[in-house]
């Protein structure tokens, strides 16, 4: 039931969205040469590859550069600054989506750096279909703010943020229904619109 209305209502959006990729493509190109889209290899359902897609946001990462991102790198274009505060560089994932990789709601998926970490406990995490938003992704919404404030933010992510998240994301995935994804979708959506 949920994989129908993931596609469902992931077909409907995309189909919405569509004047809003006719003017984010242009802009992504005018202040930044490349490809308008970012893909990215991230661990999904039951430990299987796959990539993630976004509007890109950034130049090129040197293969030396973090794969996190904090308040002020100079890597993020002056119109990735913008997508990455709407969340609007998220909606190609639309895509993710339609073709199973991804749900709605669910743990967002992590590179495999990553999860090459995790013990037992917290592999059990990749028994669910990897999705857009959950209560982890909204306690840190503003993330790359609070990896600015670490003297050593991989250290702060990988020994800190991400065992929360995890934390938070098994808890909710043990208790969650269709009625509490969708309140974690409203309460996504009003996250938007509030300050930081």
């Amino acid at each position: 039931m949920k994989r129908i209305l993931d596609f469902i209502l992931a077909l409907i959006l995309l189909i919405l969205s569509l004047p809003l990729w006719i003017i984010v493509i242009p802009l992504i190109l005018i202040f930044s040469p490349g490809p308008p889209f970012f893909s990215h290899e991230r661990v999904g359902l039951n430990g299987k590859r796959m990539k993630i897609i976004k509007f890109r946001s950034m130049r090129r990462s040197r293969p030396e550069e973090p794969c996190i991102t904090i308040e002020g790198d100079r890597r993020v274009t002056r119109i990735g600054r913008i997508l990455r505060k709407t969340k609007i560089d998220e909606i190609p994932q639309l895509v993710n989506i339609l073709k199973g990789d991804m749900s709605f709601v669910g743990p967002r998926p992590e590179v495999p750096e990553y999860v090459e970490g995790y013990d037992d406990t917290q592999m059990e995490l990749l028994n669910y279909r990897p999705g857009l938003v959950d209560p982890a992704t909204l306690k840190y919404r503003n993330e790359e703010s609070i990896l600015a404030e670490f003297e050593n933010p991989r250290e702060a992510y990988t020994t800190r943020i991400l065992p929360d998240k995890i934390r938070i994301s098994l808890e909710y995935q043990h208790n969650r229904s269709l009625c509490t994804d969708f309140m974690v979708i409203i309460r996504t959506f009003g996250a938007l619109f509030q300050k930081r």
